[in-house]
């Protein structure tokens, strides 16, 4: 790893810094001393530095805070430590408050700067590496918001490469949480109809009723409640994009309407004589199997005919391999970072929990798993341990078919291994008396009954 560049701004001379021998350690680390405001300024341009020091007498007439505020001005990132002559309480709050990363007493700055810089760099250097797996994370898998390396999703990617410029109909499929609507949204982003309105509606979760008013928008007085005229979201989407979620909740008689709408590419209020003309892409996605319900009845053939122009089928997380590892990676990451936690990632044995999950809430339910492991960590890594406990035991029962010496088998044996030696333990300073024992460890009788039963322990082999 490079040596730092530490920029240092002080009035005197470096010979006449309260730190002069520790200036003296740093100088060959890439260390530059400026004596003015100006001069620092100048340096802060030409060059990127890691990490500032300063002095309240380089302020030169003004105070430590609004010298702060000068540097944060040319580098708003730059970590500071400020070292003042006459230290205060009032000031200490101040440059703290202003962003400074430390405030000491220049009288014990040979003892304690090196402490600080050792901190700060290395708080620095964290962000550094986070930034950098960041990028290495995202610049070469992702697309439009979606991350991900397995062959199923680059024969996504180039999907809506192809079609995006078109302004053909598309229905997305796939399970819920495989992200339909970053599909819509990437659609229109690479359309011409970018800098027109993307409309999303939820299908399945406006009330039927209500329904119709909402997509085709009413006159004032078509119904009960109507005091004014609205427009709807398909006119709302003229000139850019309409997306449909989860299509298959349309009831019957709005199928047939928004049938005539694609058709015609008209729109009717509620209580309307007239049509309007819309130009708007519909974008239709469903986590059902429309075909099936076509076949059924349940989902007008013609309207499927008419969204099923192009077809995107998104994969399942658990169809997309080392996708899950990817993935993981970035939302631990992220989540760190929010958190401000200082969590480098998970262990290999989470990501091989993580790994042999079956993932029926897919990413969504993937980012959901790994910022409760960040947020329940103590440790610089998540474990297995800070997972969810249904997700760690989902995972175990799918390795154990056919993997008796896998990971999680040698888990389940060595926690096994631990219950019953506490349980021994517990027996053994109670003399076999389970109902102190159950109070110890603040059970209920019966639960530890059972427990023993399935360690084959019985309380008389504990009594002397």
């Amino acid at each position: 790893m490079r040596q730092p560049r530490i920029l240092v701004v002080d009035s005197a001379g470096p010979a006449g810094l309260p730190y002069a021998r520790l200036v003296a350690r740093l100088q060959p680390m890439g260390l530059r001393v400026e004596h003015s405001i100006e001069a620092a300024r100048a340096a802060l341009a030409a060059d990127a530095w890691d990490l500032g020091i300063v002095t309240a007498r380089a302020a030169a007439g003004t105070n430590a805070e609004a010298l702060l505020r000068t540097i944060h001005e040319a580098d708003p990132d730059l970590p500071v430590i400020v070292i003042d002559d006459a230290p205060a309480i009032a000031t200490a709050r101040a440059c703290l408050q202003a962003g400074a990363g430390d405030y000491l007493d220049a009288a014990r700055a040979e003892a304690e700067l090196e402490d600080a810089l050792a901190r700060i760099l290395s708080a620095s250097r964290r962000r550094d590496a986070e930034e950098v797996l960041r990028r290495a994370v995202e610049r070469p898998y992702s697309f439009e918001g979606f991350l991900g390396a397995s062959p199923a999703m680059q024969q996504v990617y180039s999907l809506i490469e192809r079609v995006a410029a078109s302004s053909v109909d598309v229905l997305v499929t796939g399970e819920t949480g495989t992200g339909k609507e970053l599909v819509a949204r990437a659609l229109h982003q690479r359309s011409r109809r970018a800098a027109a309105p993307f409309v999303p509606v939820d299908c399945g979760a406006i009330p039927d009723a209500l329904m119709e008013a909402e997509l085709f928008g009413h006159e004032r007085g078509a119904f009960t409640g109507a005091d004014a005229r609205r427009m709807g979201l398909i006119e709302f989407a003229d000139g850019g994009t309409l997306f449909l979620d989860e299509i298959g909740e349309l009831p019957p008689a709005l199928q047939a309407k928004l049938l005539r709408v694609l058709q015609e590419r008209r729109v009717r209020r509620v209580g309307a004589r007239q049509e309007t003309a819309v130009d708007v892409r519909v974008i239709a996605a469903t986590s059902r199997n429309l075909d099936e319900m076509v076949e059924r009845g349940e989902f007008r053939r013609d309207l499927f005919y008419r969204v099923n122009v192009v077809r995107i089928d998104l994969p399942p997380l658990r169809a997309r391999g080392d996708d899950v590892g990817l993935l993981a990676e970035f939302f631990a990451n992220r989540a760190a970072q929010e958190m401000g936690k200082p969590v480098s990632g998970l262990s290999m044995d989470a990501y091989q929990v993580l790994r042999g999950y079956h993932w029926p809430g897919n990413v969504r339910e993937l980012q959901n798993a790994v910022r409760r492991a960040v947020a329940m960590t103590r440790s610089a890594t998540a474990g297995v341990e800070d997972l969810p406990d249904d997700i760690v035991a989902a995972a175990g029962r799918a390795a154990g078919d056919g993997a008796e010496t896998g990971f999680f088998a040698q888990r389940a044996a060595h926690m096994a291994k631990f219950e019953r030696q506490f349980l021994a333990d517990l027996l053994t300073r109670h003399q076999g008396d389970v109902t102190a024992a159950a109070r110890e460890a603040k059970l209920p009788r019966g639960t530890l009954y059972r427990l023993m039963k399935s360690h084959a322990l019985d309380g008389a082999a504990f009594r002397r």
